[in-house]
């Protein structure tokens, strides 16, 4: 049912201000480090320790927010730091660098050199690799266009909203990486086959939950080695460099995976023959329901369907405003388990649903999202709009949001508030 609309309206109707709670002080990253900064670094340990404070007595564990508990000053500063994909940049069919999301887990390494950077192949390998930047150009060059996507993106429309990086359902981009595939690299430095997974250490240094680390991922020597999806050691996006926050000088690229996996400022390659049990990997980035329970890996992006909100927004609400008659919605669909099949539209909050015209699949770009567009014949009121995707494996977005205590892959059909009013314009 639709309900009559005017623009004068649409200020009474923003959602009212939350409280906000103390900040906390951002703390320093680390980037690689000769023997005396490690030498300095046990020696603020020591004081540290004599002082009785280490490290991970600054950071929270994990927890829910409160019934009523709105956006705090902790999550407001990750939201300024982390930046989402304006939805009107979705007519890009690559995302320019500036607009395409960002999720900096500590710092941002500086990296005035990117020529001095290396990037160490180690571990279960008949010959370690110590490779410059230089020394990666001179391998083969691959370019794949790739979605990546946050695994947490969708976090801030869960209940009970697990407190971290309040994404809505933004977190996302599409870009042409250039680098080296993963596969020749182990395969120069002679990768044990009988190994178990292939870890990755970025130069981003914190504390988190009471834990200082480094950021690393691994992946199993299966998928690294692989050649469907081909993991790159990227260099480029877009055709330049990458930009600092992206990764400058090196990062990984994992088609099909949530960003998780894309380990930024890549320094290290290690392969392990025992399971990698990192803090980013066994306790971070697990589906769980309970607290104690182990849970399961997140890895694979699930389907999901965006537009770009038709008509103007009311500056606070974000509510579209439309004019009656033919409106134009039009979108990316995208899986990391499979390509989209089929994208579906609803303006009435799910009561029907209509299919939309898929644009084609751009050639040799399976891991890039899919253009869609579908015609509405809008009538005064307000509409509740939204779309949904299904990919070849036959997975679909849900109706309710999926919960799990660390708010990840909540792929729910986003619904967005159209108002539909004045007076048909004349053709």
């Amino acid at each position: 049912m639709s309900k009559s609309g005017t623009l004068g309206s649409l200020t009474a109707l923003r959602p009212a201000p939350e409280a906000i709670a103390g900040a906390e002080t951002p703390r320093p990253a680390r980037e690689l480090r000769s023997p005396s900064a490690l030498l300095a670094t046990r020696l603020r340990r020591e004081d540290n320790d004599a002082m009785g404070q280490r490290p991970g007595d600054l950071s929270a564990p994990a927890r829910l927010a409160g019934p009523d508990e709105g956006i705090g000053a902790d999550e407001l500063a990750l939201a300024a730091r982390n930046h989402a994909l304006p939805l009107e940049a979705l007519r890009y069919d690559i995302t320019p660098p500036g607009l395409h999301y960002v999720l900096t887990h500590y710092d941002i390494p500086y990296v005035p050199h990117a020529g001095a950077w290396r990037l160490t192949v180690d571990g279960r390998v008949r010959s370690p690799l110590d490779l410059s930047l230089a020394d990666l150009l001179s391998f083969p060059q691959v370019t794949t266009r790739v979605t990546l996507e946050c695994a947490g993106n969708g976090r801030a429309l869960l209940t009970p909203r697990p407190v971290s990086q309040p994404w809505l359902v933004e977190a996302v981009g599409t870009a042409d990486w250039t680098g080296v595939p993963l596969r020749l690299l182990l395969a120069e430095a002679g990768a044990d086959p009988a190994a178990v997974d292939v870890v990755f250490t970025g130069a981003d240094h914190g504390v988190e939950r009471g834990v200082e680390q480094d950021y690393r991922r691994a992946l199993p020597l299966a998928a690294a080695d692989g050649d469907d999806p081909e993991v790159l050691v990227a260099t480029a996006m877009n055709g330049a460099p990458l930009p600092p926050q992206h990764g400058r000088p090196l990062r990984l690229i994992v088609p099909g995976w949530y960003g998780m996996a894309q380990v930024k400022w890549l320094r290290r390659v290690t392969v392990s023959d025992v399971p990698f049990t990192g803090f980013q990997q066994s306790v971070a980035y697990r589906i769980r329901r309970t607290a104690d329970e182990q849970g399961e890996p997140v890895t694979r992006i699930a389907p999901r369907a965006l537009f770009v909100p038709p008509g103007f927004p009311d500056f606070m609400s974000r509510t579209r405003v439309v004019r009656p008659g033919h409106v134009r919605l039009e979108g990316r669909a995208w899986s990391g388990q499979g390509p989209v099949t089929a994208v579906e539209v609803s303006t009435d909050r799910g009561a029907t649903w209509e299919p939309a015209l898929l644009g084609p699949v751009p050639h040799g770009h399976r891991w890039a999202w899919r253009a869609w567009h579908h015609d509405w014949t809008a009538r005064p009121g307000e509409h509740a709009v939204g779309a949904r995707a299904t990919d070849a494996t036959g997975r679909a977005q849900p109706l309710d949001q999926y919960w799990n205590r660390g708010g990840f892959g909540n792929n729910a059909v986003r619904w967005v508030r159209v108002v539909c009013a004045g007076v048909a314009e004349s053709p």
